[in-house]
């Protein structure tokens, strides 16, 4: 698998960021501002990730995302621990992250890649997004906000 920037004129794999992340106006709004990587395996793309500057020294991993198929493998770690490769070599000083609440999964998997939680941001997802979001049996209410020193 090799997982490299989207290529100047390439369309993100918008169906697969909203794997993460329901709203397509928001999918769309910071793909445009950031940078999308994909990882690719045998000719087709299997995950994606895009990366947000936010603050002087800040980046923020804005979606992780791994085609169904391919979940459980081990795509998503490897996704994460590059978005950190790529934010140190950038010179960035701190790499954010947020999830739902509701998102157990994830959690486990940012800890393990180092992210320490450090907020909690309160009604993200009933302010931002129409309609209601439930994983695991549980509606996505809050922000879990995580941070990595680089």
């Amino acid at each position: 698998m090799d997982i490299r920037k989207l290529n100047v004129g390439e369309k993100p794999p918008i169906e697969l960021l909203l794997l993460a992340d329901p709203s397509q106006d928001i999918v769309e709004e910071y793909v445009n501002r950031g940078e999308c990587f994909v990882a690719e395996s045998e000719m087709q793309i299997v995950g994606v990730y895009v990366l947000l500057p936010t603050r002087p020294e800040t980046v923020e991993l804005v979606n992780v995302a791994v085609t169904k198929e391919k979940q459980g493998r081990g795509i998503g770690k490897q996704l994460v621990l590059d978005a950190i490769q790529v934010s140190r070599s950038k010179g960035y000083k701190t790499i954010e992250i947020g999830t739902g609440n509701s998102g157990v999964g994830q959690l486990a998997l940012y800890q393990k890649c180092g992210f320490r939680i450090i907020g909690v941001d309160m009604d993200f997802f009933i302010k931002h997004y129409p309609e209601p979001i439930f994983e695991n049996g549980i509606q996505c209410r809050d922000m879990i906000r995580l941070s990595q020193d680089l």
